[in-house]
């Protein structure tokens, strides 16, 4: 069976949709786990790549696909990045993680309680088979980008 260029499209804009709803709605709303600032940052470039694919259906050559193969690999890239973070084989930004707290007094770190959670980029709130939800969205972003670059291949036969 093969794949249209608008059938690869669906399927990659579909994937970030699902990927994004599920952060959304199963982790955050159904399982009351908030994220971090990291998270949000791998929520930014799904969201960019679903606009992209709704798009990329109207508007044909190989531009807009090879975008959504770029928003594709942004998420993947902050997914390792944010899993390693969270391995603590690198330093994460402080403004996210345990080192950030050294300039925080008890009275602030206090009036946490009568706020939202506070959730620290390198701690792991979920994981699955050993994998981060950071980790997991790197593995399946890195899918995500095989068909956008499906998509872009089939653009460019077509043009």
């Amino acid at each position: 069976m093969k794949l249209t260029r608008n059938s690869l499209i669906l399927l990659a804009g579909g994937g970030s949709a699902a990927l994004l709803g599920g952060a959304y709605f199963i982790f955050q709303l159904l399982m009351g786990l908030p994220p971090c600032a990291m998270c949000f940052w791998q929520r930014y470039p799904h969201a960019a790549a679903i606009v992209i694919a709704l798009i990329a259906l109207v508007v044909q050559g190989a531009a807009l696909p090879i975008l959504g193969l770029l928003a594709a690999l942004t998420t993947a890239g902050l997914g390792v990045y944010h899993a390693g973070v969270e391995q603590k084989w690198w330093d994460g930004p402080s403004s996210c993680t345990g080192s950030g707290l050294s300039n925080l007094s008890a009275s602030d770190l206090l009036a946490v309680d009568s706020g939202p959670k506070l959730v620290m980029c390198d701690q792991i709130s979920w994981q699955w088979l050993g994998l981060s939800m950071p980790a997991w969205n790197a593995v399946m972003s890195f899918g995500l980008l095989m068909v956008w670059a499906l998509a872009v291949r089939a653009s460019l036969r077509r043009d």
